[in-house]
């Protein structure tokens, strides 16, 4: 498992972080699964791995489209609550993407920016090399990651925002080639203090990363609707690789 220093240990593993982002848009993320399966013309009965589940519902979602879905996540709160969706042909398991993994896959999703938490480029490189490893023969990645160009030219670095009662105070600032945001509440008789922290990985960035574990990009998008990647204007980076 994560050290202590790795961030993403503790803030994703607590109830608050689900709160924060309890509105996220599914209906976004139901059509990028539609288009991203339709584009790829995935099989029936695929065997498709969703790598940072958290509480699955993309996982759910694919399952849902016909396929035998994988789930996998640090969080242990996030795959207790996952697993009540289980069936034979849906599995949540919690799992440091650091780590290999036993089975290989017909297509891994990692989604949502749920890549490029550490300070070595090693480890990025290390869980790419495990994702491209855990690929069947002609399996495809999708890794879907923010634009860090947009991100770097059009930060807000003060946001906040009151859900269930918690205001959620939001620093955010650029240091070192990550993006931080700082969340600072008050919730259950206490002052509470956690940070995000992501790397900016910029095409050219992700290209040499592609590169050094042998993956090839075979296309790149700019957003859900699958529209082509343009460096200015893009809000997504949205790699498929094989």
């Amino acid at each position: 498992m994560g050290t202590t220093k790795d961030w993403f240990v503790s803030w994703f593993n607590t109830k608050y972080y689900h709160t924060l982002y309890k509105n996220r848009d599914d209906d976004e993320a139901q059509l990028f699964m539609k288009n991203i399966v339709a584009f790829l013309n995935l099989k029936k009965n695929a065997k498709l791995l969703d790598l940072g589940c958290g509480k699955g519902r993309h996982a759910i979602f694919l399952n849902s489209l016909g396929f035998n879905v994988v789930g996998a996540d640090l969080s242990s709160n996030s795959i207790a609550y996952a697993k009540q969706f289980e069936n034979k042909t849906l599995h949540f398991y919690e799992h440091d993407m650091r780590v290999p993994f036993k089975s290989k896959f017909d297509a891994i999703f990692n989604l949502f920016t749920s890549f490029g938490f550490f300070e070595d480029d090693a480890e990025d490189i290390k869980i790419l090399e495990n994702i491209k490893n855990g690929l069947n023969k002609n399996g495809i990645a999708i890794i879907d990651f923010m634009n860090a160009k947009k991100v770097n030219e059009n930060l807000i670095p003060f946001e906040e925002k009151t859900i269930d009662g918690i205001t959620f105070k939001m620093h955010r600032f650029i240091e070192n080639g990550f993006v931080h945001k700082q969340i600072k509440f008050f919730a259950d008789g206490k002052n509470h203090e956690f940070i995000e922290k992501v790397k900016l990985i910029d095409f050219k960035k992700a290209e040499f990363y592609m590169k050094t574990v042998g993956f090839t990009i075979k296309h790149k998008f700019g957003n859900y609707q699958l529209e082509d990647f343009n460096e200015a204007t893009s809000d997504r980076l949205i790699l498929v690789l094989e």
